[in-house]
């Protein structure tokens, strides 16, 4: 695991922390396990930005901020308290909360989706709804065609007027072969980038445009005992990381130099570009703060995921995230 040391300038820096992170002072100390989604990119960007500045140390807390063998045990671990917070997705949250897993979002890292329906820039569609007769190529993950099947909807198309192929991970060759003629399932963030670099110009288009509700691609969650018995703790770990993502958004290259440090085998260029397109999302253009999350979003979400049949009815959205902190 990589972790970062305070440089001589932010060390005399941090008496003056304790004005912009809530202090947890019940521990001083505190070990707590941040498991991360993905190998480290620039959705992180805020994370290591904290690190960095000491906000985690001057509330109190010492993060071990790692990337999991099994990314798909977030859940999981920090569930059953093997692990403090993790980073998932808004739907997992939810199949998790339906599978009996007592955890909770605590904060939203993404305001909307990145995920995306992409095709190539010298392609003749313009727009989804020149997908009639076209083939999109998927993960296969269930949410896939639900996505696929809403974009479709919203433009008076189904799903049998395309042909869908399942092709795992390897997306973007399918597109690049011809084998594909758009992909459902990248982020518009990331592989729109990978494409561009690949020689590959490409168009997207976001989901929640065309039909799909607007939700939290990325959010911080917590167990519930953790939640309940260490209030504090959670308060002040949120905090430093509200001050990260907020210096990460005011100073990109900053950022990036982190991020670079902390995992040094990543493609400047490509998490430069990311940082760019990604800033905006962590606040909704400012207009809000981060980590913010709402009913009316997670309400909208769940019953889409619901009608899907991606989720059991008997999942209650309220009792998958909190906004006290």
């Amino acid at each position: 695991m990589q972790h970062l040391h305070l440089n001589r300038r932010r060390l005399l820096q941090a008496a003056g922390l304790a004005a912009i992170v809530p202090h947890f002072a019940a521990a001083e100390g505190t070990k707590v396990s941040l498991a991360l989604d993905w190998y480290p990119n620039a959705n992180h960007a805020g994370i290591y930005m904290a690190l960095a500045n000491g906000y985690f140390e001057a509330a109190g807390i010492t993060p071990d901020v790692f990337v999991p063998a099994d990314a798909t045990t977030v859940l999981q671990t920090v569930g059953a308290g093997r692990d403090t917070f993790g980073i998932s997705y808004q739907n997992d949250v939810l199949v998790a909360r339906e599978n009996g897993v007592p955890i909770q979002s605590i904060a939203a890292i993404t305001q909307h989706p990145l995920n995306s329906l992409m095709v190539l820039e010298s392609s003749d569609i313009q727009s989804p709804a020149d997908l009639k007769g076209k083939t999109v190529a998927m993960v296969g993950v269930p949410t896939d065609e639900a996505y696929l099947s809403t974009i479709l909807k919203s433009v008076d198309l189904t799903m049998d007027d395309v042909e869908t192929i399942n092709v795992g991970y390897d997306l973007l060759p399918a597109l690049f072969s011809g084998n594909a003629d758009a992909l459902i399932g990248v982020y518009w963030s990331h592989e729109t980038i990978l494409a561009e670099q690949e020689g590959y110009p490409v168009r997207y288009f976001r989901i929640e445009d065309f039909g799909v509700p607007d939700y939290y691609e990325l959010v911080i969650v917590a167990g519930e005992k953790t939640i309940t018995e260490q209030p504090e703790m959670v308060s002040a770990f949120l905090g430093g990381l509200r001050q990260g993502y907020t210096d990460a958004a005011a100073d990109p290259a900053a950022a990036l130099e982190q991020l670079i440090a902390a995992s040094p085998d990543l493609e400047v260029d490509v998490e430069r570009q990311g940082l760019d397109l990604l800033k905006p999302v962590w606040t909704s253009d400012g207009t809000v703060a981060w980590g913010t999350q709402t009913a009316e979003r997670w309400d909208a979400f769940t019953a889409w995921a619901q009608e899907n049949d991606l989720l059991d009815e008997s999942v209650v959205a309220a009792d998958a995230w909190v906004d006290k902190f």
